[in-house]
């Protein structure tokens, strides 16, 4: 990563310097298939390819100097204004010094770029099913310098002219469309596009294709080919008709919305292996990871996750592609407002009508955990460089942003929004924009002052909670109710919220259920909902009913107690869903014991109707046993959950999503032997539950805790391997191996991680997700140490992809005691010239061990 990076000074003053006209990129990927060609690298190193481009660009200022970016093994030749260029002298591995330049200019370069195992760049990746080989690009924020040389900023705009060289029967995609003449796959003329989303993918994938048609007002007609692809091994399991369902769908209720017709020609959806993402905007060629694609059966929330990143990726046509931010300072100009369009689109176009229940209970839960990080930065960031931008696709910038958004929509009201939008992207159509831009318009529709609101949602950071305070008269009727806004003595802003305040109570046949509601504005630390005076005392008040605003929900005491006795009664899902949501973020506060949370879960999960909020009960349950349970407690939770799951499990309908659900996370918890004898027996089919059909998935799911429990044996795992002999088979019997409860196991799979890089991203992942057994923490102690002895090492030599995966996710957070603490702390005190990404991801684990310690404090005291 040294000389990787960009700072934003830096690409400010090239921005103002140069203006490119035009990129023509010529790529020979016929390397890709046999064995490396020696004549190309010397043995031992990376595979590569031949990369040739020309830019042609213009310089304000004749006679300065610039640079151009580039991360490649070799340059062959190099040319600037038809003078060639030593590139010992003028390329350092990751830029191209040009001098002298001219005001018009013309660069040439012939590299050899080298093939990405880490899912960054050009990544290169082998069916072990069949020995086919796929490629697949991908370059946000900064990614595509490892296929072509350019200036890797995304207000330097350009149009684009691909071409491309590829093995024979192979077929090639790009942003536009591509026709092969003479062995050569060309491509027609991008629209101006920033470089992050230009795009390839190549090899022998499953295409399908449909088409899309719509006839406007003034009677002109758009057609967009669709196409989607996978790999050959997938192809059995691709649901493409969902996927094309989706897919028009969406583009019917953008167009509706937007008033701006898709912009970039054809649409093709790729679905590809060892993907770091959900997915990618690329225009024109959307890429996913492949596990959208479901091997076996998956819930309700499985497809409507899948819908919602179909129609995330296509708000982004418009909010990111057809108009780009200037710099990562104002990401959420594209990655909020494709996230609040997705939900909005979801719910207002497809058959997922619940799709603000999900945003609530699972967006937001990843807002308000990434917004009470020490890290926490206003969704207008401060964003320094490149390793800043890439740490900044987080829950604030996806899931706050959007969530303000929301609140914005309720704040100037749905059709000034929408107007607003649409002005913005027929003003800045091609171009890159920053706050301003936005905001100007949104005023225009909406005839607000928007100035002080984007202070208080967008220029700071931190969330806030809001209380109801309820006095009753001796009648049993409300004379006071208000609403009590509080905030963190680190970010102290109390915001203005748009919210509605519900009040619920039991009716005669037992179900709790909404007899009022207000609407109102809340500013400042106390504000009186005067429109519910006099009404009947409630059981229940529910602040932020319907999910207006983005706050933390409290409890007065005797909410609180009704929700401990009828939680389960509430008969609206979004209500119940922002009732689990508030109990989760005080369980995490430590306002709440893990044990009283986990007693909810088993008590009232089973009636839960939405599959999406059961689904994140299961992992917050989980989570509360891992992290906040008092550790003496732990072997008596884990008992509990077992049996909860198992009950509930056998209670299921035979053959539904609630079956399937209760299964799963009955494999996540089992420990006891019973528990993990009855999982075999499923696998062997010596037991039996009604309706449980144990698919390869679902075999691979029961397999972990086996393997974790020393059950499972490598031989065992490896018949289970020769059985799913593909991609996904790998992954998981890869997690599996590293699961096994031996320190030789454990050693291994640090060395494999750790110390070495021959193992793809993929299967990174799959190593770290095996390694960290809650089940066996004493097998892990000794790396603590370790970890902070290798990672300022893993962050200088590995790529920042498989960086962030190992610091991430091999922190000793379940070595939870003090001296994991202070261990934390010495490093941070003895490395504060660390690279600030790195410090970053190590003072947010260093959050979560500490709110772990005191969530088990709050467990401990409330065992007496």
């Amino acid at each position: 990563m040294p000389g990787e990076n960009l700072s934003r000074d830096e690409a400010q003053e090239r921005a103002a310097l140069l203006s490119v006209d035009g990129y023509e990129v010529s790529l020979d990927l016929r390397s890709a298939v046999g064995d490396q060609d020696t004549g190309q690298a010397a043995e031992g190193a990376p595979r590569t390819f031949r990369s040739v481009t020309t830019i042609r660009f213009r310089s304000a200022e004749p006679g300065a100097t610039s640079f151009a970016d580039l991360i490649a093994p070799s340059v062959t030749a190099l040319s600037l204004n038809g003078k060639d260029l030593d590139p010992g002298e003028v390329f350092d591995g990751t830029r191209i010094l040009l001098e002298d330049l001219a005001a018009d200019n013309e660069l040439v370069v012939d590299a050899q770029c080298a093939y990405s195992r880490t899912g960054e760049g050009m990544h290169r990746f082998v069916d072990p099913e069949d020995g086919e080989v796929y490629l697949y690009t991908q370059y946000e924020p900064a990614d595509s310098r490892r296929v072509f040389v350019n200036f890797e900023q995304p207000d330097l705009k350009a149009p684009f002219r691909f071409e491309v060289r590829a093995p024979e029967g192979w077929t090639v995609w790009s942003n536009g469309v591509g026709e092969l003449t003479d062995g050569v796959w060309k491509f027609a003329e991008t629209k101006p596009i920033s470089t992050y989303i230009t795009a390839f993918a190549a090899g022998p994938y499953h295409y399908v294709t449909d088409s899309y048609s719509r006839t406007f007002d003034d009677g002109t007609t758009l057609e967009i080919p669709l196409g989607a692809m996978c790999r050959k091994g997938l192809a059995p399991y691709f649901d493409s008709d969902d996927v094309f369902l989706v897919t028009k769908q969406g583009l019917d209720f953008f167009h509706e919305h937007f008033d701006y017709p898709y912009p970039f020609g054809k649409y093709d959806q790729a679905f590809v292996p060892e993907y770091n993402l959900g997915a990618m905007e690329n225009p024109g060629l959307v890429t996913f990871r492949e596990e959208f694609i479901f091997r076996g059966k998956v819930t309700q929330a499985s497809y409507e996750g899948r819908a919602n990143v179909i129609l995330h990726e296509m708000a982004h046509m418009w909010f990111g592609d057809l108009v780009t931010m200037e710099w990562w300072d104002d990401l959420w100009l594209k990655e909020s407002f494709a996230d609040f369009m997705g939900a909005f689109s979801l719910v207002g176009a497809t058959r997922f009508k619940d799709g603000w229940i999900t945003f609530a209970n699972r967006r937001k839960a990843w807002a308000y955990r990434a917004d009470q990080l020490p890290s926490t930065h206003p969704i207008t960031a401060d964003i320094r460089d490149l390793q800043d931008a890439k740490l900044n696709f987080d829950g604030i910038t996806y899931a706050k942003g959007a969530s303000v958004l929301k609140q914005l929509v309720a704040y100037v009201g749905q059709d000034a929004f929408l107007e607003g939008a649409r002005r913005y992207f027929k003003r800045n159509a091609y171009g890159n924009t920053r706050l301003g831009d936005l905001l100007s318009v949104l005023e225009e529709t909406s005839g607000r002052d928007l100035a002080t609101w984007a202070r208080a949602w967008l220029q700071t950071a931190g969330v806030n909670s809001l209380t109801p305070q309820v006095i009753l008269s001796a009648e049993g009727r409300i004379t006071e109710l208000a609403v009590l806004q509080e905030a963190a003595e680190s970010h102290p802003e109390l915001r203005p919220h748009r919210v509605a305040v519900g009040l619920y109570r039991r009716t005669p046949d037992g179900a709790v259920e909404r007899y009022a509601r207000a609407e109102l504005d809340v500013e400042g630390p106390r504000t009186v909902v005067a429109e519910l005076v006099g009404a009947e005392a409630p059981e229940l008040v529910l602040v932020n009913d319907d999910d207006l605003t983005y706050c933390k929900i409290r409890f007065d005491e005797g909410s609180l107690a009704t929700l401990r006795e009828r939680l389960g009664e509430i008969t609206d899902p979004l209500a119940r869903a922002l009732c689990w949501s508030a109990l989760w973020n005080l369980t995490r506060d430590a306002l709440m014991p893990a044990r009283d949370f986990i007693g909810l879960v088993l008590r009232f999960a089973g009636r839960e109707s939405d599959i999406g909020v059961l689904q994140m009960l299961h992992a917050w349950a989980d989570s509360a046993l891992t992290f906040y349970a008092a550790p003496g407690w732990r072997a008596e939770g884990e008992r509990l959950l077992a049996e909860g799951a198992l009950k509930e499990l056998r209670l299921a309908e035979p053959g539904s999503q609630h079956q399937l659900t209760w299964a799963r996370f009955f494999a996540r918890v089992a420990s006891g032997s019973a528990d993990l004898q009855l999982l075999g027996g499923l696998l062997e089919g010596t037991a039996k539950i009604d309706g449980l059909v144990v698919d390869q998935e679902l075999r691979w799911a029961f397999l972990e805790p086996l393997a974790a429990h020393g059950v499972a044996d490598e031989s065992r795992l490896a018949a289970e391997l020769a059985r799913d002999d593909t991609a996904s088979g790998k992954r998981h019997q890869v997690r599996c191996l590293a699961a096994r409860p031996s320190a030789a196991v454990k050693a291994q799979a640090w060395a494999a991680v750790v110390e070495s890089d021959a193992l793809s991203n993929a299967l990174v992942e799959a190593t770290i997700a095996g390694f960290d057994q809650p089940s066996r923490r004493e097998l892990l102690a000794p790396y603590a140490a370790k970890y902070f002895d290798a990672i300022e090492r893993v962050w200088a030599d590995r790529s920042i992809q498989i960086a962030m995966d190992v610091v991430k996710g091999l922190f000793p957070s379940l070595q939870d005691s003090q001296e994991t603490l202070d261990a934390t702390d010495a490093w941070l005190a003895a490395h504060e010239n660390a690279a600030p990404a790195l410090r970053r991801l190590v003072l947010e684990a260093r959050d979560d061990l500490a709110r772990a310690l005191r969530g088990q404090a709050c467990d401990v005291a409330a065992a007496g």
